[in-house]
């Protein structure tokens, strides 16, 4: 089986954005899709086949404050306005085509963190729930500035604390080859975490989540050695930006979130060729 596997970044997935829309508009698919955060978020857009429909509304809501603000940290505890971001804008502002997601019947599993256990937890997304999009919340409520969210009696956050590159993951669900979409160029390594000290503060209560947010660069770093390493054996292609991206986490000037998203189109229609040979097409 295909898989693709989609990093996370918050607004650096938009060079994910750029990818999946030229994915799409060539018609390349996949047998099995598995994201993290940002990469769970829009990475949804791709199964359900909604070209441009990221960009989109990022562009359209960049200054909104219900969207992404200090005011909406300070007002319900989440920088990305939680009801807003992942229930009003998708089923009433820019409404995700939940039928075509289902009947595309490819599995999409979005990653998060369990803070109890500090492990990564996969959950596969059936449908456009508010259950559902309550589990793609928690894979990209990043620490610090996010609710901890709770589903069924767990509790949440950004998957990429526990498993940013979920190849391995996506392996372990029987795709022996793989595509997967960094949003970090080749050669950068993660530094240990300098927000470590109010990590510690703000979740003493989960002392395994601090544990693995203490080694995260450690993991994060093992993930990127087996991505490349999986390249070089021929069973991973591996899209990623030749330089670092002119956005952070946050952004909120539409222009360079556009400026992100085309290079991320750039990089994919130049690789194309290869990986319609790689995927045997």
């Amino acid at each position: 089986m295909n898989g693709l596997v989609l990093e996370g970044g918050a607004m650096r997935g938009l060079f994910t954005a750029g990818v999946l829309d030229v994915f799409m508009e060539n018609g390349i698919k996949f047998d099995n899709v598995i994201g993290v955060s940002a990469g769970a978020c829009f990475g949804c857009n791709y199964v359900s086949g909604q070209v441009g429909r990221t960009i989109r509304y990022n562009m359209k809501y960049a200054k909104d404050k219900r969207y992404c603000s200090v005011s909406s940290l300070i007002k319900t505890g989440d920088i990305f306005g939680g009801e807003f971001c992942y229930h009003t804008l998708p089923m009433e502002l820019d409404k995700f085509d939940e039928a075509a997601f289902i009947d595309s019947g490819v599995p999409f599993y979005m990653v998060v963190t369990d803070i109890e256990t500090g492990e990564a937890g996969y959950h596969r997304m059936y449908d456009a729930s508010y259950e559902e999009l309550e589990w793609m919340r928690a894979s990209s409520s990043m620490p610090l500035v996010s609710n901890i969210v709770e589903i069924g009696g767990g509790k949440y956050l950004d998957g990429g604390m526990t498993d940013a590159i979920p190849l391995k993951a996506s392996e372990a669900l029987g795709c022996d080859k793989n595509v997967t979409v960094l949003t970090k160029p080749r050669g950068y390594r993660k530094s240990h975490e300098k927000t470590m000290p109010l990590i510690r503060f703000k979740y003493k209560e989960y002392p395994k989540l601090i544990r693995a947010m203490d080694i995260r660069h450690i993991t994060y770093n093992e993930q990127l050695d087996h991505v490349f390493s999986q390249e070089k054996a021929g069973t991973n292609f591996v899209i990623c930006p030749k330089s670092p991206l002119p956005l952070g986490h946050i952004c909120h000037d539409p222009l360079v979130m556009r400026e992100a998203y085309e290079i991320g189109r750039n990089e994919a229609n130049e690789l194309m060729p290869a990986l319609e040979r790689f995927l045997g097409l």
